[in-house]
């Protein structure tokens, strides 16, 4: 019999023996070989001078995408034989506001007759195009349709099945709701349903000829007079970033889309006997609204806007394929966006933590399964490496994929996106719109904490991701996917969760040196990055071996 001494160093023996086969079955091979000291390689580099800020269609900007490819070449990652090469092109373009724009209305008379009303608006004063507007003449009699969303499975709809064809309707602006915490779309934070194109591209789709925006009045307060907002939209003085837009989304439009005054939409109102006050109050309906027709008011528009592609550039792609002969034909995307904002008369943006940190990151992950699959391990699921481009251009890079993915996006199980993740988050006192209004915070209480985004979209991903830290340690923050800041859709993860794509955003947080000259490389915390992209790799691997998929909620 073994006396109290050899019991107890037994089961020392044994509980080491439990937890070393634990940790060896649930901690990802090779994570200890992402270090400090290789992220910081990658961090200075794409953050120095050299690359100039890399502002897309830069060369500095192309300086970033060849340094990816050739990581991913001398990692051994492969490049996707569909595309020939590690690069996914796509298009931006840029637009002119040409002469001639203009907007006639007239009020038809009936039987009885009714009140004539005949004008013709002003450019800059009472209309001006938008910027995704197509080119021609249209005209039609105007049909108010609300916010002009139309979104089935949130059973809203603000055309209810009415025929708009050869009609122009008139549209508010954002969406139902907008400052309700749990209205249907999402929440405070505003929508997709609520991006003017797409609402252009809905009217297009039921037949409309052309189609007018006006603020919503009753949320918003705004100016009678739209000269500050056409300098914004169509500016005089040329920007060191143009105003690019993604060519496979604009060439889809083809009616004219104008920017009318709250000013001259109260004026049609008042002809057709209603407010547009107590209008934009009904368009608040749930459901959506019955479109309601103006007494015949006929309004004629011709548009006149050129739209150039501008530049031609890439998203930087690799994969790894699964061994497992089902699971290898489900993917999961780890990506981060390699853009910044280039150099200004004020001078250079070196974009460190934004977000040359989340590049360090998946380029350290990848060499993590590459030392991996040499000692025998490897994903079942297989694996895309993505470097997005155009992200600080409105994430045109990750939305030019979800129009033309390399995988199809039903295959596509699950996206972890890197972006900021070297700092610890500081909220200064008073940080007003720049930091969105968020409370106060210090460096020091966020020294171990990373923020988790998306997380209330699928509970199982974001337990997946709890559980990937059990062997990590960091402090999880699950606190900014309803938040004001809007910071869900602010980053390239949100393409995807838009297309029912189960997605978390890793992000340490905002710090005054965010989009400034002071995001410097010397001032990240590598130590920390560390075990922010072992959090990210053992997530993935993770999500590579477990026998189902994670579920939107």
């Amino acid at each position: 019999m073994w006396n109290k001494t050899q019991h107890k160093v037994a089961l020392c023996v044994l509980c080491f023996l439990t937890f070393s086969s634990f940790a060896s079955e649930n901690y990802a091979p090779k994570n200890d070989s992402i270090t400090a000291e290789d992220l910081k390689r990658d961090v200075f580099f794409l953050a120095s001078d050299e690359l100039n800020g890399r502002l897309v269609g830069t060369q500095g900007n192309l300086l970033a995408t060849e340094y990816i490819e050739q990581r991913f070449s001398k990692l051994g990652i492969k490049a996707f034989t569909t595309i020939k090469s590690y690069r996914q092109t796509f298009n931006l373009l840029t637009a002119t506001m040409g002469k001639g724009n203009s907007l006639h209305i007239q009020h038809v008379r009936g039987d009885p007759p009714l009140h004539g009303l005949t004008s013709t608006g002003k450019l800059g004063r009472d209309f001006y195009p938008e910027r995704f507007s197509g080119t021609g003449q249209a005209e039609g009699e105007l049909v108010f349709a609300g916010f002009g969303i139309s979104a089935p499975y949130l059973n809203h709809n603000d055309y209810q099945n009415t025929d708009v064809q050869g009609k122009v309707i008139l549209a508010l602006d954002h969406e139902p709701g907008e400052f309700e915490p749990n209205n249907i779309f999402n929440g405070l934070i505003a929508s997709e349903h609520g991006r003017a194109l797409r609402k252009a591209l809905e009217a297009q789709r039921r037949g409309a000829t052309a189609i007018l925006f006006v603020s919503d009045i009753h949320n918003h307060s705004v100016d009678q007079t739209l000269n500050r907002a056409i300098q914004r939209i169509w500016p005089t003085e040329a920007s060191h970033a143009p105003h690019y837009q993604l060519e496979t989304w604009v060439k889809e439009l083809h009616i004219p889309a104008f920017r009318i005054s709250p000013e001259l939409a109260e004026e049609l109102a008042q002809h057709s006997g209603y407010e547009l006050h107590s209008l934009t109050e009904r368009a608040e309906t749930i459901g959506g609204i019955k479109p309601i027709e103006f007494n015949k008011i006929v309004v004629g528009v011709e548009s006149f806007v050129e739209r150039n592609t501008a530049l031609q550039t890439h998203n930087v792609l690799g994969m790894i394929e699964g061994t497992d002969p089902v699971l290898k034909h489900e993917w999961i995307i780890l990506g981060a966006h390699y853009d910044h904002e280039g150099r200004t008369e004020a001078g250079l943006f070196p974009g460190a933590d934004d977000n040359a940190s989340g590049i360090s990151g998946i380029l350290e992950i990848a060499e993590a399964y590459m030392l991996a699959g040499q000692q025998g391990h490897h994903p079942k699921r297989s694996i895309i490496f993505a470097g997005w481009n155009a992200e600080e251009r409105g994430l045109l890079g990750s939305w030019a994929y979800t129009k033309q993915p390399i995988v199809p996006l039903d295959k596509t199980i699950a996206v972890i996106n890197l972006d900021m993740i070297g700092r610890n988050e500081e909220i200064p006192p008073n940080g007003g719109r720049r930091f969105g209004w968020l409370e106060p915070q210090t460096a020091n209480s966020n020294r171990n904490a990373v923020n988790l985004l998306g997380y209330s979209y699928s509970t199982d991903l974001r337990e997946a991701a709890e559980q990937s830290n059990e062997a990590i340690g960091l402090v999880l923050r699950f606190r900014y996917d309803h938040n004001q800041t809007n910071l869900l859709r602010r980053s390239d993860h949100w393409p995807f969760l838009f297309n029912n794509i189960p997605a978390l955003f890793i992000h340490t947080g905002l710090h005054p040196d965010y989009h400034t000259q002071e995001d410097r490389p010397e001032k990240l915390n590598y130590n920390k990055m560390v075990k922010v992209v072992q959090l990210a790799y053992q997530l993935s691997w993770n999500l590579t071996h477990e026998k189902t998929r994670p579920l939107l909620d």
